[in-house]
């Protein structure tokens, strides 16, 4: 998931007991946020066949430049929204350094040298690191029921590394691709833990856009570098086509399905979802990409799954009596 939604989560939040819930509403809600994980696991698997087509930079600097147009009318200060300060500006361009550059680069660097398969499993452990990392920066309690589900991401991600790929590229190196793919996961981690400190003032379709453009201009470089001695003459319509689901499936369409789904759905309760991420990433691999589970991979998605269920499930509170406003 694409963690803009995580930024303006509180704020949306908030506004949750606002907003009138009905059975029907519920379950759209429901629907939009298992469609989110399912478009991000998704776009985690296929993004092993871009980068057969486009050069990792090349690749990164199209679907920056391709979501910057989309988002054009997302840059445009609301007419509620106060101006940027210093504070927003510093922690926009973090988000943009760590969970758009830094997590696109180890993550397109790591699939191409890893499977899909391990990259579900291993990007499964982000609900674990997000409260590690809060933990360590933010100070937030870890509950056992986390601390449990820390360990069982642990354990799927070391098993998946330890296991030999039968279907990772011959010339590749598996092991430093799911290295790349954790360093790609504390990215996105990173990303979420520094949106907890944003105030909220911003709106999430202005942040997405906003931090969109901030990794349009780290990549360019390097992108207009690979560009120059690239065919584009030999790449099919259909990863054209491929790589314009991907870009606007990663900078927009995974935020909105998300934040739409939190105006019903508690935050709490919306991380349950995330368990729909390593499930789509392996899908992908299995059914469009020829991948095959091994026993021991089958044991690390197990692993996976069960991680993200114990970090995420919401806890049980105790009723509280609404105070008369």
């Amino acid at each position: 998931m694409r963690a803009t939604s995580a930024a303006g989560s509180s704020n949306v939040t908030r506004r949750c007991s606002d907003v009138t819930r009905t059975p029907a509403t519920t379950w759209i809600a429901y629907l939009c946020l298992a469609g989110s994980m399912a478009l991000v696991g998704s776009y985690v698997g296929l993004s092993k066949v871009l980068v057969l087509v486009f050069p990792v930079f090349l690749l990164a600097w199209l679907r920056f430049g391709i979501a910057a147009v989309a988002m054009a009318r997302w840059v445009r200060r609301g007419p509620d929204e106060p101006p940027l300060n210093t504070h927003d500006r510093r922690l926009l361009f973090l988000e943009s350094f760590f969970g758009n550059f830094l997590f696109s680069i180890c993550m397109l660097f790591g699939v191409s040298l890893s499977t899909a398969l391990a990259a579900g499993v291993i990007m499964a452990g982000l609900p674990a690191m997000v409260a590690m990392m809060s933990w360590a920066f933010l100070k937030e309690r870890i509950a056992t029921r986390v601390m449990l589900g820390i360990a069982c991401a642990v354990a799927g991600i070391a098993l998946v590394s330890l296991t030999k790929h039968p279907d990772a590229v011959a010339h590749g190196s598996p092991l430093l691709g799911n290295l790349l793919l954790l360093g790609a996961l504390t990215c996105e981690a990173s990303y979420v833990v520094i949106g907890k400190k944003l105030t909220g003032r911003v709106s999430a379709k202005r942040i997405s856009a906003l931090i969109n453009l901030w990794g349009l201009a780290l990549v360019t470089p390097f992108g207009l570098w690979q560009a120059l001695s690239y065919d584009f003459g030999r790449v099919a319509p259909g990863s054209w086509w491929l790589l314009l689901f991907y870009s606007i499936a990663a900078s927009m369409v995974t935020v909105w399905l998300w934040m739409t789904g939190l105006r019903h759905v508690p935050a709490a309760k919306a991380g349950i979802f995330t368990v729909l991420l390593p499930v789509s990433a392996a899908a992908v691999g299995v059914l469009f990409l020829g991948e095959r589970f091994s026993v021991a991979q089958a044991a690390a998605f197990a692993l996976a799954l069960a991680g993200v269920v114990l970090a995420t499930w919401p806890a049980q509170r105790p009723a509280t009596t609404p105070v008369p406003g």
